[in-house]
């Protein structure tokens, strides 16, 4: 693909993306939302509202949609009709159903902007038995038991001097000092790439999942730069690698199996950001949970303090709590009846893990941060079936390390 060709599809690529000013303006409290989530009618619920994630006022939606309408159509959106499963449950049920809801780019991938008609990159995340198997197996080593083993001791020295170096007795922003700063180390190890440029990482995983002035950047032409510059330099470090592979690190893998080596760029492409954001993402925003969790929660925080050996439970209930990841999108291949309802052939399904994480029927008094939860670790962040988050080990040791 040429570069001329590649400028162009990114720029379709950014003007694909639905900006934040179609939507309506969301209540600024909760006890607003409680108003407005018990008097709209609940055809007309639409929880796929960034602005509702914003204000941190989505949770009384979802409690409606789960006890009223847990197969929730939206026949109109900015993102185009789209079902909202909303109990855990059903969200299990679909999730492991790869045959008759795929994740595959040609039918819209993952996210509910996707139209199958629109331009996508492709990624193995957004695709089907059997690529994705190869695909997803070609990397998998770099985060297999022996070599989270191997990379502990190097995370654990890494964690120690972050928390070392904090300055004492001034405000700091433990966003960028802590959980950034550790997450990017790690991110960049994984591909060898230079730690010297390893916050590079973090910003285009920022840009790569947010809307164009939704406060990362601010217009589509600067959305495609940012993801030019991105493509570009892992393109040469591609071909580098391709040259002289090393051991371990994945971008080293890609170039060195015979079903990834010669994948096409915008196929390379998109399984840059799919490991960038997947490692990024979850990790980093559940540090900061913890701190902010454990905060609100004094009682649980001198739990913790008392019986440390809670850690590794602490970590899967603050990824529960704080749902790093709101949603997955699947596509239904065929008409298929469902809690009640038809959903049709093409139709976009949205799984809300945000909500299936707060189901009452699965997790008792979900809305509590309870760090001895029996079945914290049954959260749903990571996905369930074939498309589990293939890093989520390494996402739980850098969590229970620092």
């Amino acid at each position: 693909m040429s570069e001329t060709l590649t400028e162009s599809k990114l720029q379709e690529l950014s003007n694909a993306r639905v900006s934040t000013d179609e939507f309506d303006p969301a209540p600024d409290t909760l006890a607003e939302a409680e108003r407005e989530a018990a008097e709209t009618p609940i055809e007309d619920i639409r929880v796929a509202n960034p602005f509702l994630f914003k204000n941190d006022v989505i949770a009384p939606y979802f409690k409606r949609l789960r006890d009223e309408d847990p197969v929730h159509l939206a026949s109109d959106s900015p993102f185009g009709p789209y079902w909202s499963i909303t109990r855990y449950a059903d969200i299990m049920e679909i999730d492991k159903d790869h045959q008759r809801f795929s994740s595959s780019s040609a039918h819209g991938g993952i996210t509910i902007n996707g139209t199958g008609e629109s331009p996508d990159v492709p990624m193995f995340i957004a695709m089907d038995p059997p690529k994705h198997d190869v695909q997803r197996a070609t990397v998998a080593p770099a985060v297999s038991p022996p070599n989270l083993k191997a990379m502990e001791p190097l995370i654990r020295s890494r964690a120690a001097q972050i928390l070392d170096d904090l300055p004492v007795g001034e405000t700091f922003d433990w966003v960028d000092k802590v959980s950034m700063e550790l997450t990017a180390m790690t991110l960049a190890t994984l591909f060898d790439f230079p730690q010297a440029d390893r916050r590079k990482l973090t910003f285009w995983s920022d840009v790569a999942t947010s809307a164009p002035g939704a406060g990362v950047v601010d217009s589509h032409e600067e959305w495609a730069e940012v993801m030019k510059e991105c493509f570009e330099t892992f393109a040469a470090l591609f071909a580098e690698k391709s040259a002289n592979p090393t051991d371990g690190d994945m971008i080293s893998m890609l170039t060195t199996n015979p079903e990834t080596r010669d994948m096409p760029p915008m196929e390379l492409f998109g399984n840059v950001l799919l490991l960038i954001v997947g490692g990024n993402d979850t990790t980093r925003n559940t540090i900061t949970g913890s701190v902010y969790a454990l905060n609100e929660n004094q009682d649980e925080y001198a739990k913790l303090r008392t019986h440390q050996s809670l850690v590794p439970n602490m970590v899967s209930e603050t990824i529960r709590w704080q749902t790093p990841l709101a949603h997955m999108r699947r596509t239904a291949v065929e008409d298929v009846e469902f809690g009640g309802k038809t959903i049709r052939a093409g139709d976009k399904v949205v799984m809300w893990y945000v909500s299936g994480n707060m189901d009452e029927r699965h997790f008792e008094d979900p809305f509590a941060y309870k760090i001895d939860r029996e079945n914290a670790r049954s959260h749903m962040s990571f996905g369930y079936g074939i498309h589990r988050c293939l890093g989520n080990r390494l996402a739980e040791l850098q969590l229970r390390v620092i």
